[in-house]
């Protein structure tokens, strides 16, 4: 039997990027996709681009909500497929990525998630790097290391019992999400890049680099005191916690909290200092940073293109 698949787009006002993510989905060749795009109210070009793809889309609102959680939770509740995923506005499917997933389900019938290698891509869709992921398991994502979430697809049966995304949260989302799911059932890595995720100025993971450590330590109170987590959490705690403070300090460090990001990758060392040695080329750029070497800056730059969270 032929799996179907549900792929939801949540989107406001990123009308630049929105089309060539509803083609990344209407261009994969499999023939059971359903495909709702949930748009909060934008007021730019967006809904013309929807009006334009509508007859191939399953069905589209556009509606004020209360964020992206709330708005692929909307996708959620109207998915049938065996099979769901997310793909937001300004980000791509490769080609074949759709097929590839379910072909990894059909083999891995106990698996409740899996997940492929992750293109990243500047403003004008140029690649500059790939994250490259390893299989995971569920010490490692309590530790965060993060999987990149367009190129995620999930089993809508153990999406029912592990609950929807938790409209609280804002930039770790996902995160949660894939922490319940790993809970309940084996994930799979894909070894092959399944998606594209775009870097942009406007882009949550640069204009809010503050909120990533907030939720990471929300994140760490909410598995020391669920039952579900805390067996697991007490026997690992100080990988956690260096798993907590590391994120910290890499979106601190982004966001040009130079002092700040040291303080976190300090604290990151006492509590596992093999979480913090593959950093320490961004430890030297906090370090020198606050000089003002524009060579340094560029050098930096570059390199962090080439750098990811997830190792």
């Amino acid at each position: 039997m032929t799996l179907s698949v549900s792929i939801i787009t949540p989107s406001f006002n990123q009308s630049c990027y929105l089309e060539q993510a509803i083609r990344s989905v209407l261009e994969q060749e499999y023939p059971a996709i359903e495909y709702f795009i949930i748009d909060g109210g934008s007021n730019d070009s967006s809904v013309e681009i929807i009006r334009k793809y509508q007859q191939h889309l399953t069905g589209w609102v556009s509606e004020p909500d209360k964020g992206q959680a709330e708005a692929i939770n909307k996708g959620f509740a109207r998915a049938s497929g065996d099979i769901v995923a997310w793909l937001n506005s300004d980000d791509v499917y490769q080609p074949g990525a759709i097929r590839a997933a379910v072909e990894t389900f059909e083999k891995h019938p106990e698996a409740g998630m899996v997940y492929g290698n992750l293109l990243s891509i500047d403003e004008g869709s140029q690649p500059f790097n790939v994250q490259t992921f390893r299989p995971y398991t569920l010490a490692d994502l309590m530790a965060f290391r993060i999987i990149g979430q367009p190129a995620v697809f999930l089993r809508r049966a153990l999406l029912e019992q592990t609950g929807l995304l938790d409209p609280s949260y804002h930039y770790l989302l996902d995160h949660h999400l894939w922490l319940r799911v790993a809970q309940a059932a084996p994930i799979v890595h894909i070894p092959r890049t399944l998606a594209a995720a775009r870097y942009h100025s406007a882009a949550k993971n640069r204009a809010h680099t503050r909120e990533f450590g907030r939720e990471a330590f929300r994140i760490v109170e909410w598995m020391q005191f669920d039952p579900r987590f805390s067996p697991f959490f007490n026997h690992h705690h100080r990988r956690i916690l260096a798993g907590a403070h590391r994120l910290n300090a890499f979106y601190l460090l982004d966001g040009g909290f130079y002092a700040e990001s040291l303080t976190a990758y300090a604290r990151a060392f006492w509590y596992h200092p093999v979480v913090v040695l593959p950093e320490i080329h961004r430890i030297l750029y906090a370090l020198l940073a606050p000089l003002g070497l524009h060579r340094l800056r560029t050098a930096y730059n570059r390199l962090r293109s080439f750098t990811k969270l997830s190792r």
